[in-house]
């Protein structure tokens, strides 16, 4: 494929695949495969995807300043745990193929979906007590030790992994959808920027193709949140909810069948 085609079609790539990762976190349902389409090998292709994905996460970041500085103590806790788990996932990838997770990853996403359909269901109460109800210490473990888990295997393997933390999230902070997904991006940046840092030493990362699917992504990511805040919350999370079924569906026929 020519030079110029190959910049168009990972610029394309790199919005669509922006702009769903800041609205529900798969954007590797569009990059991972354009990737392998270009003859990149599976592992550097992930590797690849998430160097790409640093720049979605900027954009978004900017994007939602609003969010992050009214809720900067829960940012930063989320963005910690998430870290700390996405460093063990890094190295865990340089000594075994992502295969590993391919039996286990539909049901993790099946069960992130059903959290964000039953965030819905307690949402308009928990906002209301929002600033008078912290969580119990118990919920705040089982949310902090879901968030690490998460985070491990988004630094081994990625797909999906932003549907699952802002699943998590909706569920367990008594917050908008719109704080939840700032939230969700500002951990997927810092956990891709460790990451990527781990992978520059360890594997091979193709930047010339980074650059086209990064301005595709900083461009969709920015869009992203600007929707989320303007699009009523419960249509948006049942949609989030069903597209998370969806494609637990999917990668459940990919990995049995």
């Amino acid at each position: 494929m020519h030079a110029v085609l190959i910049f168009l079609y990972l610029l394309v790539a790199g919005m669509a695949a922006g702009l769903i990762s800041s609205i529900a976190g798969m954007a590797s349902l569009f990059s991972y495969p354009v990737l392998l389409s270009l003859g990149i090998p599976p592992v550097g292709a992930n590797v690849t995807n998430t160097a790409a994905l640093i720049f979605t996460g900027i954009g978004s970041g900017l994007s939602s300043m609003t969010e992050l500085n009214s809720h900067r103590s829960e940012t930063i806790r989320v963005a910690i745990i998430s870290l700390l788990g996405s460093i063990v996932g890094s190295f865990l990838l340089t000594l075994a193929p992502a295969k590993v997770f391919e039996r286990v990853v539909p049901f993790f996403i099946f069960m992130a979906g059903c959290l964000m359909l039953l965030s819905q269901r307690k949402k308009k109460q928990s906002l209301i007590k929002e600033k008078a109800v912290k969580p119990s210490l118990l919920k705040s473990t089982l949310s902090g030790l879901a968030i690490f888990l998460v985070g491990i295997y988004g630094g081994y393997f990625g797909a999906a992994a932003g549907i699952v933390i802002l699943s998590i999230l909706s569920f367990s902070l008594p917050v908008s959808l719109p704080v939840s997904n700032a939230i969700k991006n500002f951990t997927s940046l810092i956990s891709n920027l460790v990451a990527i840092v781990i992978y520059t030493f360890t594997t091979k990362v193709y930047w010339l193709l980074v650059i086209p699917l990064g301005l595709g992504m900083f461009t969709g990511g920015y869009i992203g949140p600007i929707i989320v805040r303007h699009v009523p919350t419960r249509p948006l999370s049942i949609c989030i909810g069903l597209a998370a079924f969806g494609l637990a569906g999917y990668l459940f026929y990919t990995a049995y069948f």
